[in-house]
């Protein structure tokens, strides 16, 4: 057995949660280091159309990412359950084995179809997407462009999305974090390039952006090719049988049904914000990569931590599970009040960094007060659904997965016409308690299935992690 699938079968559960959700916090707050930074380029342009691009594309980049979790998420956990019923008594391990090299196949092959055929029709419709997202005047031809540029790069996207949760499927997650690690170094030295040097504004951001993922790509693809042991990414071993589809979608819907509400919502917000001035709608996109900080942290315990998951509810071992979820949401609260915390102590010296627009800072500040507040539901929801996903949980998944999109639009709205520009910017913070609360009234109907009978292998794991534990303590 690998050292990887050590910490996710027998480890002591703290340092397996520390070796799948450090190295996953440390590449998902590079990336929202590097937005920052990102925004930082294209704001030293001094132009605020070009910085309301950014933000107006969001959307379209959240779901090019959606389609990749599709594929990702949904084969990623398929692979880790796999793995985790390889410790039952009497499996079939020729069996399981095989599957799991048809179920990275379909991932990989899967998500670069998806992805050519999604990219072409971006391409093609890049102005009429930008106006759907909201843009408009001086903001509406950049916008168009760096939506065009991103298309152009979507089977890169989705590619590099999905191989990213092949990589952390067996617990490689130092792996996972040297992909995303090259890829913001790559991506901050093409953005000197195409940006500073080239002048080409945000058409040379979206160029960056598509060429620092394929460096990604090559580098998941690498390790996958010589450093795993299970995987397969050969065209040979690709199925897409009924038992495929349904396991894989089924699952990873809900991934896409999040973002494509997540979408919606942020279209609406732009919809509403738009009429507030673009300097609302400019501050929203700053203060939306400040406070990615912190979201991005809890991500990556609540994302790094789904293979433990997904491999204990495979193996049968309940008592590791409950364990993984109590301490990655002990995790999740610990790092939420103290990154939201510094952030919020130096939000207004953090924005003016960004802006020297007087109405852009005090927007500002207001919007990443109220997003400060939201990550703390944000990260426990994020929990919640990690548990739905790797337990095969399709019905609650998707429920959650609609959840925020069905709330925020009627609570964005009224709060935009009784409270005015402070409703809607609380408005988010409002949906995210609201989805807490029914996330946490799911999970609590869940306990039957979280609770399936260990197998012995299983519970021997468990009793020698604990003395484990015990050791360590000592």
């Amino acid at each position: 057995m690998s050292s990887n699938r050590h910490y996710l079968s027998s480890a002591p559960i703290w340092r397996s949660l520390v070796h799948l959700c450090v190295p996953m916090i440390a590449g998902f707050s590079i990336g929202a280091v590097y937005n920052i930074i990102n925004a930082g380029f294209v704001g030293s342009l001094h132009s605020t159309p070009l910085l309301a691009a950014l933000t107006f594309s969001l959307p379209v980049f959240a779901l090019l990412m959606a389609i990749g979790g599709v594929f990702g998420v949904g084969g990623g956990t398929y692979v880790s359950r796999l793995l985790g019923s390889q410790d039952e008594p009497g499996a079939d391990l020729t069996a399981s084995g095989e599957r799991i090299k048809q179920v990275s196949s379909f991932t990989l092959w899967g998500s670069l179809a998806t992805g050519v055929v999604i990219g072409v029709l971006g391409v093609v419709f890049a102005t009429p997407l930008a106006v759907v997202v909201g843009a408009s005047g001086a903001s509406l031809a950049p916008t168009a462009l760096y939506i065009g540029a991103m298309c152009a790069f979507t089977p890169i996207y989705v590619a590099a999305f999905a191989l990213e949760q092949l990589v952390r499927a067996e617990g490689a997650a130092v792996a996972s974090m040297t992909g995303l690690i090259a890829s913001t170094v790559a991506n901050l030295m093409f953005d000197v390039l195409f940006i500073l040097v080239l002048g080409w504004g945000v058409l040379g951001a979206g160029i960056a952006l598509g060429l620092s993922n394929a460096v990604t790509v090559g580098y998941y693809i690498w390790w996958l090719s010589t450093k795993s042991s299970t995987v397969s990414l050969a065209l040979r071993h690709f199925r897409a049988d009924v038992g495929m589809l349904k396991t894989v979608f089924g699952v990873g819907v809900s991934e896409l049904l999040m973002s494509s509400f997540l979408i919606v919502t942020t279209l609406v917000m732009n919809w509403i914000a738009i009429g507030y001035g673009a300097s609302l709608l400019a501050a929203m996109g700053v203060a939306l990569r400040i406070s990615q900080l912190p979201e991005m942290i809890c991500m990556g315990v609540f994302m790094g931590v789904i293979p433990l998951l997904a491999y204990a509810h495979g193996a049968r071992n309940p008592a590791r599970l409950r364990k993984a979820i109590t301490g990655s949401a002990v995790a999740i609260a610990g790092i939420t009040l103290l990154f939201s915390g510094v952030v919020f102590a130096f939000r207004d010296q953090v924005f003016a960094l960004f802006s020297a627009d007087p109405s852009v800072i005090a927007d500002g500040t207001l919007i990443l007060t109220a997003m400060l507040v939201s990550t703390l539901f944000n990260g426990f929801t994020g929990l919640i659904i990690a548990v739905f996903q790797a337990t095969e949980q399709m019905r609650n998944a998707t429920i959650m997965s609609l959840a925020q999109g069905v709330l925020f639009i009627p609570i964005v709205l009224i709060a935009n016409a009784l409270f005015g520009m402070t409703g809607v910017i609380w408005s988010m913070t409002v949906t995210e308690l609201l989805c807490f609360a029914l996330g946490a009234a799911l999970f609590r109907m869940s306990k039957q299935t979280l609770a399936a009978a260990p197998s012995a292998e299983a519970v021997a794991a468990a009793e020698q992690a604990g003395d484990d534990e015990l050791v360590v303590a000592g």
